[in-house]
């Protein structure tokens, strides 16, 4: 193996360890949420860990039911199908594929609560604001990301 192809192998592990990670805290922290006896305060005044079960969509927007499963269901199918694309012929769009890889699977860990569940559990509860958990900060950060840096390159 050259030099080169031993980086991007390097590259490419430390990508999958970090989704990994991210994927099995969020994964984590939902179960210790599940299993809560009390709110936990982490900053006080601002940041508590708590238990709060999300029958809606991100930040506890107003759409549920079934048909929001299949939406979801068939968003995460054509992003995976999207992925793959771009994986195997756009392989110098690396950073879309890593941003899209963290919505992916922060989609994924929020659709395995509704259909394992019937709601997701959310687990931040940022004082006077919202619920959230890990998965939606691997969904909401990098779709700003690609919106940022899709603006910056049609300047």
């Amino acid at each position: 193996m050259n030099k080169k192809t031993i980086k991007t192998l390097l590259v490419n592990i430390a990508i999958t360890f970090g989704l990994a990670i991210f994927f099995l805290a969020d994964r984590i922290l939902k179960a210790k949420a599940l299993n809560l006896e009390a709110p936990i305060e982490l900053i006080p005044n601002l940041l508590l860990f708590n238990l709060t079960k999300n029958y809606f969509i991100s930040f506890s927007l107003p759409l549920s039911g079934p048909i929001l499963n299949i939406f979801i269901v068939l968003l995460i199918i054509i992003l995976a199908i999207y992925l793959i694309f771009l994986i195997i012929k756009e392989k110098d769009r690396k950073l879309e594929i890593i941003l899209l890889l963290f919505i992916f699977f922060g989609a994924l860990s929020n659709l395995i609560d509704r259909l394992s569940l019937g709601f997701v559990v959310d687990y931040l509860e940022l004082r006077y604001f919202t619920v959230f958990n890990l998965a939606d900060v691997m969904i909401v950060i990098p779709s700003f990301w690609l919106i940022l840096n899709n603006l910056k390159i049609k300047k």
